[in-house]
């Protein structure tokens, strides 16, 4: 479990290394998942990071937002708790102001790799943010 995490911490850097014009102003609209429509689905390896990297903040739980948030956008400081291990999908966002979607060329090979470890893992496949992360915390009990 560990390898497959390094592996896709380092498709994160992997991707914010492209030189692919971004410019992130740090709204966070894109965090507002009832505003925007729009709520990333998380592979296996993506979801066991994200966990892991919420646990490292302290917290054994995904934190419940009524709000229609992302629950790792923390509600007094409206900073992302794991910003340095947030998924894919936040990375490569949907955010106009950003510069819009990556392209699916850009970043093929990379989901590619996503979806290696996946497999590797006994993953069917991405999913719904929430239920992917709070399965994770479990398996890392």
């Amino acid at each position: 479990m560990d390898a497959a995490i390094a592996e896709v911490r380092a498709i994160y850097r992997a991707v914010d290394e492209r030189p692919i014009q971004r410019n992130c102003l740090q709204r966070r609209e894109c965090c507002h998942f009832r505003l925007t429509g729009r709520t990333p689905y998380l592979t296996r390896g993506e979801a066991l990071t994200a966990a892991k990297a919420l646990r490292a903040s302290g917290r054994t739980r995904m934190p419940a937002r009524l709000d229609g948030c992302c629950p790792f956008l923390n509600a007094a400081t409206g900073k992302c708790m794991i910003y340095n291990d947030r998924p894919f999908g936040c990375r490569t966002h949907f955010c106009a102001a950003a510069g819009g979607p990556y392209a699916r060329h850009e970043i093929a090979d990379l989901v590619q790799r996503l979806e290696r470890i996946d497999r590797e893992l006994g993953g069917d496949g991405a999913h719904v943010l929430h239920s992917a992360v709070s399965d994770a915390l479990q398996e890392l009990r």
